[in-house]
């Protein structure tokens, strides 16, 4: 029983920390270079790492590296991201530029909601159908994000799980029981190693909508139960509040030997008191756990199936409060970055801080580097705005409206 945590900022931190983990855990990895290895990373919208949305780029390919050199081949990126973004047929994998960064490193991308369904188990009878990627894996490494959650209280390795089920009908049986059904699934489909991203967490109304906070922290280990209570102290909540974990220690699958390990463990300089997912009055009456299976009922004819998937409809159910993610159809066209050298701060790195592939933005764009995979990192960061971008916005404009300011503070 055991939690390994590095504190990480830059990409080289992320690097030495990831090599550190994985050093700690080797005993796990599969003996075999020509083992299947899937990595699962929380892709849950199309707003990225650094609004704490998101999985970062720079853990997943500190891991691709690392993995990469040790002499493992056979390597899938997999996710099946949020119901909605499949139900509009939006590519979060490609909004995130999870696929350019596969091709970078030649490892596979897999769209775990199109994937062969397996079924398993869920409450009162109910069978949900997990990718059958996941279970063809010889080796598979969760790489959740440390966010809150408005319905269960965070979500880190257990929730992150969710993505494994194909397509929107079999994500949305968990909710007839969400906290039950997580752990149902955790159950049944169990990676072999969790590496977490706490470089920029989530706070308040999470998993979406929530404001990005500072920890620092890469954090790995076994026992996904074991994790998020580590996870939930971190972000200064009592574990037992969070309802998965709840659910685990009434199931027996948390003991004494978990409580005192957690109690016990030293967190001097970690820990952030994170603001508490709380919902407007209607979201939280409609969500409630005892109320959630009659709106679900509701929610799931095809007159409000339909109007949901209008834009002026979802946009109204957005703006309530009643659904987190806006979906926007208009794709995000990058012509070009620019840099602005009297804008540029002497002696900053941040732009070269946050490149997921290692390189310096400004003698990329420069140069025309023809690596840059376009995830706008460094554009997002830059604390002086010297990194200009030009093409049309789409999509990215509604992250830039909820967060660049804040972005720019938190990074």
């Amino acid at each position: 029983m055991n939690v390994e945590i590095r504190k990480a900022n830059s990409l080289r931190e992320i690097q030495t920390g990831v090599g550190e983990i994985f050093g700690c855990f080797y005993n796990v990895l599969p003996d075999s270079k020509d083992a299947r290895i899937l990595l699962k990373p929380n892709l849950n919208a199309n707003m990225n790492a650094l609004t704490g949305n998101t999985t970062d780029l720079r853990l997943i390919a500190a891991i691709l590296m690392y993995l990469k050199d040790l002499g493992y081949h056979r390597i899938t990126i997999g996710e099946g991201t949020n119901s909605g973004y499949y139900r509009n047929d939006i590519s979060v994998i490609s909004r995130l530029r999870i696929d350019r960064l596969a091709r970078h490193f030649g490892v596979g991308v897999r769209d775990l909601n199109r994937d062969r369904p397996v079924d398993i188990a869920f409450e009162n009878g109910i069978r949900a159908g997990v990718a059958e990627t996941c279970f063809q894996s010889d080796f598979w490494i969760n790489l959740p994000k440390i966010k809150t959650h408005f319905e269960v209280g965070m979500s880190v390795c257990l929730k992150n799980l969710m993505g494994c089920l194909v397509g929107q009908d079999n994500k949305k049986k968990t909710h007839q029981s969400l906290a039950k059904n997580i752990v149902n699934l955790n159950m049944q489909c169990k990676p072999q190693l969790h590496v977490i991203d706490g470089l920029i967490a989530m706070e308040g109304l999470g998993p979406t909508r929530g404001t990005p906070v500072h920890l620092g922290l890469i954090l790995g280990g076994t026992d996904p139960f074991l994790l998020d209570m580590v996870c939930a102290r971190i972000a200064g909540f009592n574990p037992l509040d969070i309802l998965t974990l709840q659910e685990a220690e009434s199931r027996g699958l948390i003991g004494k030997a978990h409580f005192e390990y957690v109690n016990h463990l030293n967190l001097d300089g970690l820990m952030k008191a994170f603001n508490m997912p709380r919902a407007n009055i209607l979201a939280s009456f409609v969500h409630h756990p005892r109320r959630q299976k009659y709106f679900l009922a509701v929610r799931n004819t095809r007159l409000l199936t339909w109007l949901a998937a209008t834009r002026g409809f979802g946009r109204l159910l957005f703006l309530s409060g009643l659904r987190q993610d806006n979906f926007i159809r208009e794709e995000m066209r990058l012509d070009r970055l620019t840099w602005q050298s009297g804008r540029c701060e002497p002696g900053c790195t941040k732009c070269s801080d946050y490149c997921p592939l290692g390189l310096n933005p400004v003698i990329a764009i420069q140069n025309g580097d023809t690596r840059c995979i376009g995830c706008l990192y460094c554009f997002l960061v830059c604390p002086s705005r010297a990194i200009a971008f030009e093409g049309r916005l789409g999509f990215m404009a509604e992250q830039l409206r909820q967060y660049d300011e804040l972005v720019r503070t938190v990074c």
